[in-house]
């Protein structure tokens, strides 16, 4: 079964890659990996199945409980910043900052309520085969993707010959990448919950037998 899921994880992760380069290969030169690109899309889908799958393995398994809310807020508050252009077209400018601030207020507030549990939670999620997709995933969005989107760097490697798509294919890329990291590791939580579940019922029934 391990072999199973790494091989479909592969095979995820060459179609993200094969779906990111199809913008290149159908608009060539005209491709920008702006808002509304299929790889922004992708980045759209990822973060919501992301936020519901570790929202589900909140519901199905209390010890890592805590820290899977805590990563459903992160990848809804990732969905909203990714949506803001339709956020901020259709509802008011300033939308997605608005609903992110409160999801952080609400988090917030759940942590001093849980503040007795919260150190528990994030033991029992950090030995899961989750953590570690799910940490890399992070480390990639939010430090690696954001040094090699840097226009300067770019600038200065290019020169007059700086092209913006070519900044944007990298760094889009890397946030997709991360994105689909993230995915993996909620879907793997979400598995590691359903079998403790499972053993935790029977457990119980074998005792009440």
């Amino acid at each position: 079964m391990f072999l199973l899921r790494s091989f479909i994880y592969l095979l995820c992760l060459a179609g993200v890659a094969f779906l990111i380069q199809l913008e290149g290969f159908d608009l060539q030169q005209n491709a920008l990996y702006s808002e509304e690109t299929l790889t922004e899309h992708m980045q759209d889908i990822l973060t919501f199945l992301s936020c519901i799958l570790f929202f589900y393995a909140s519901r199905i398994y209390s010890e890592t409980k805590i820290a899977a809310l805590l990563l459903a807020a992160l990848s809804a508050a990732m969905f909203v910043r990714e949506f803001d252009t339709y956020l901020d077209m259709y509802v008011f400018d300033g939308a997605w900052q608005t609903i992110v601030y409160t999801l952080l207020a609400l988090v917030i507030l759940y942590l001093i309520v849980q503040k007795g549990h919260i150190y528990s939670s994030l033991k029992a999620y950090a030995q899961t085969p989750s953590y570690g997709i799910c940490l890399s995933g992070l480390v990639t969005l939010l430090a690696f993707s954001r040094m090699m989107g840097k226009g300067e760097f770019w600038h200065s490697v290019m020169g007059e010959h700086y092209v913006r798509v070519v900044k944007n294919i990298i760094e889009e890329g890397i946030e997709t990448l991360s994105y689909t990291l993230i995915f993996i590791a909620a879907i793997e939580l979400v598995l590691f919950c359903q079998k403790q579940a499972k053993h935790a019922q029977v457990s119980f029934t074998e005792r009440t037998a």
